[in-house]
């Protein structure tokens, strides 16, 4: 069982440094999930995350595979989605979720066209897919910052975003602090995304986002518990998806969202809200009075 379980990340520094980018990511995004789902905003998120590809691809241009300038430009480029899907959805007839959808499709399209035209088939996989294994100190500290942001932000507008979770016209009808905190979370959204990128690439860091924390809405109703069950969820998640890549040869990434995947199915059956519960209430015989 050592050598199953413990061996690997005891034996390897790469598997030490995947580890600690996962938790750290899992601890940052997995609230940042629970509201993006909370505020019916789960799409966005999949949105922003290939809104940064882009940013990072124009970087790579220019750059290569630097950390900084990928970081800087996918930020850039998923902000810059973010307000342009806003002004729309505002200035004319088009939803927000349209717009978003339009936007993520185009900047998808142009960011794999840039880096296919300047890069190879390795450099494009990368970028899609990222690569947790080669995550390094640069890297790490990168996730760790973006933690710590992150962090603060949820503790200073997390009565606000509860608000808005549950009642946003009441909460907009006593604040003024609405539009300010929606945009703060959307910038925290996008920094968690540009996070995940290092470790999982544009296509995949959504996963570790949303996936636990669709799981953990089968299981609990009040959202600081539900915070704690999606980051407990994707730990789970990435130790078994890192076990599983090294012991199997398969790719790291895929391998974690695999198991969140397998996490949010199994929540689905199995928990207090899911099909099998929900099935039994509805066909058990009632009583006679």
């Amino acid at each position: 069982m050592y050598d199953l379980l413990i061996a690997p990340f005891v034996d390897y520094v790469f598997l030490q440094r995947a580890l600690a980018g996962c938790v750290l990511l899992c601890i940052s995004s997995g609230p940042v999930g629970v509201f993006l789902m909370l505020r019916r905003m789960s799409l966005t998120g999949d949105a922003l995350a290939h809104g940064i590809l882009p940013g990072a691809a124009v970087a790579f241009l220019f750059f290569g595979l630097e950390l900084a300038p990928m970081t800087i430009g996918g930020l850039a480029a998923g902000l810059l989605l973010a307000m342009l899907a806003g002004a729309v959805s505002r200035l004319t007839l088009q939803k927000e979720d349209a717009s978003l959808a339009a936007f993520y499709l185009i900047s998808l399209s142009a960011g794999v066209l840039i880096v296919s035209m300047h890069g190879s088939n390795v450099d494009l996989m990368h970028i899609l897919f990222g690569s947790v294994l080669a995550l390094n100190d640069q890297a790490l500290t990168l996730i760790a910052g973006i933690f710590v942001v992150s962090t603060v932000g949820l503790v200073l507008f997390w009565r606000g975003l509860v608000a808005e979770c549950l009642d946003p016209l009441f909460f907009r009808s006593v604040s003024r602090l609405g539009t300010p905190i929606h945009f703060a979370f959307l910038f925290m959204v996008v920094l968690n995304l540009v996070g995940g990128f290092q470790a999982l690439g544009t296509l995949l860091s959504v996963g570790l986002m949303m996936l636990p924390a669709a799981s953990a809405r089968f299981w609990v109703n009040r959202v600081g518990p539900m915070c704690a069950l999606a980051i407990l969820f994707g730990i789970v998640s990435s130790v078994a998806g890192l076990l599983l890549s090294y012991h199997a040869a398969l790719p790291s990434g895929p391998a974690i969202i695999l198991f969140c995947g397998g996490i949010y199915v199994l929540s689905i059956l199995a928990s207090p809200r899911g099909l099998a519960v929900t099935y039994g209430r509805r066909t058990r015989p009632h009583r006679a009075t």
